[in-house]
């Protein structure tokens, strides 16, 4: 091969790795990008938020209001002799985070919390609702995360077990005083929207071990 052939089957093989080269580059800068999008959240708002910490209250009986990472939820409270049945609160603080890690949240990215929804799971599979694990159910919030502007934590409150699940299938059988308890993980999901409207939701889960413990 003469020096001119050779000089330009060099540099054709270098035009070839010098394409396959950039082709390389621009899939790992999409699968980046991708990976990057899915660990900020999907939704149309600029905001999302961070579930810091989701905790459980017994409503009445001993250690009432003392919030926990794990509820023991008392099915009935002898109140002076009188059997009393209490709901349980839960409680979940909250961060507000921006998808553009360059970006400071202004008023406009404030999430107003308007609604939660509750849900029972057990671990052994047995889910049906009213017979294995309490019903699922929706309630409303009414707290805003990130107002004033500069304020990117905050708290919201709920009921986590309602009266009406101890009072009806399956807990209210636990209420005999046979030792029997249900163990189940409580799905609380929050929904909420920014100021421009935007859907924000974020989802958390906690233990509920419901019985009729000591007061």
């Amino acid at each position: 091969m003469s020096n001119l052939e050779h000089t330009k089957a060099a540099g054709r093989g270098k035009a070839v790795w010098g394409g396959r080269i950039r082709l390389l580059g621009v899939v790992i800068a999409a699968l980046a990008a991708t990976s990057c999008s899915d660990a900020v959240r999907t939704g149309n708002s600029p905001a999302y938020l961070v579930l810091t910490s989701l905790q459980g209250a017994k409503g009445g009986g001993a250690n009432s209001g003392t919030f926990s990472g794990n509820l023991a939820s008392d099915v009935v409270t002898m109140v002076n002799g009188v059997s009393t049945v209490f709901a349980d609160n839960g409680q979940a603080s909250l961060e507000l985070q921006m998808k553009d890690v360059l970006a400071t949240p202004s008023a406009a990215n404030a999430v107003t919390m308007t609604q939660y929804h509750v849900k029972y799971i057990r671990s052994d599979g047995h889910n049906v609702q009213g017979v294995d694990v309490p019903y699922e159910f929706d309630g409303g919030l009414g707290a805003t995360i990130g107002s004033p502007a500069g304020t990117n934590t905050g708290s919201v409150g709920f009921t986590l077990v309602r009266v009406q699940a101890k009072q009806e299938a399956p807990l209210a059988a636990l209420a005999g005083g046979n030792g029997q308890v249900i163990s189940t993980v409580a799905e609380v999901t929050l929904y909420g929207r920014d100021q421009n409207g935007n859907a924000v939701t974020v989802v958390g889960r906690i233990n509920v071990d419901f019985g009729n413990w000591g007061d």
